[in-house]
């Protein structure tokens, strides 16, 4: 029974009274992306924007965003709870309802959102519930977070294609990411930010399902 109350704490987001209650202050973290050297915290240039999305472990799907052209910065955090400032620790419990995401500061004269919605599609299994690979728990869920009505729009857009092209090549699974309007985002912890650049043999346990997302291509050239 033990070993169950601790899975279905790693399954099953937790209702506002059973979350943790955290703390008042934000946990420190990095000023500057350790890759590009931009700052991670806001106020960012006014001609940019903003996206954010969970697709699992952190640590790599940073890594896949900030390599992509028109990409100005990337931070790790969490979102989607409703503990306030939590740590990872925290957040591992499953008692606090955060996803790991990534929060995506691009150009969009560079880069358009739907070319980071391809990225999020084909670099990553939608289709797996509370878990992605061998990581398992609400953190680790999908979701793409919108800012905006046109990226909500473009993200259900995208849904419907990324279904059909699976159900095509044969996948039944259906797609269970959470499309959402953004939430509050809290930055995680200093070492989780950029960590593989800073850790090149690191764990990474992102994969996507080998099959294309339709639309626009994943890189744009700048």
């Amino acid at each position: 029974m033990f070993l169950f109350n601790i899975l279905s704490k790693k399954i099953n987001l937790p209702s506002r009274d059973e979350a943790l209650a955290g703390r008042p202050n934000p946990i420190n973290t990095a000023e500057i992306h350790v890759v590009n050297g931009n700052p991670v915290k806001p106020p960012f240039p006014e001609h940019l924007e903003q996206a954010m999305f969970g697709m699992g472990c952190f640590w790599g799907v940073e890594r896949i965003f900030w390599t992509l052209d028109g990409v100005w910065v990337t931070a790790v955090g969490y979102a989607g709870g409703y503990t306030p400032n939590p740590t990872y620790q925290e957040v591992c419990t499953g008692m606090t309802g955060h996803n790991e995401v990534v929060l995506v500061v691009y150009d969009p004269a560079k880069v358009s959102y739907e070319s980071l919605l391809k990225t999020f599609w084909e670099s990553h299994d939608p289709t797996q519930g509370m878990r992605q690979g061998n990581d398992t728990g609400t953190q680790y869920r999908s979701g793409i977070y919108t800012f905006s009505d046109k990226q909500e729009r473009l993200a259900e857009d995208y849904h419907k294609l990324y279904q059909s092209a699976l159900e095509a090549a044969g996948k039944q699974a259906k797609i269970t990411t959470e499309i959402v309007k953004a939430p509050e985002f809290f930055y995680a912890e200093e070492y989780h930010q950029q960590y593989l650049a800073k850790n090149p043999e690191g764990y990474c346990g992102i994969g996507g399902t080998g099959i294309s997302c339709p639309g626009a291509p994943a890189k744009e050239a700048s």
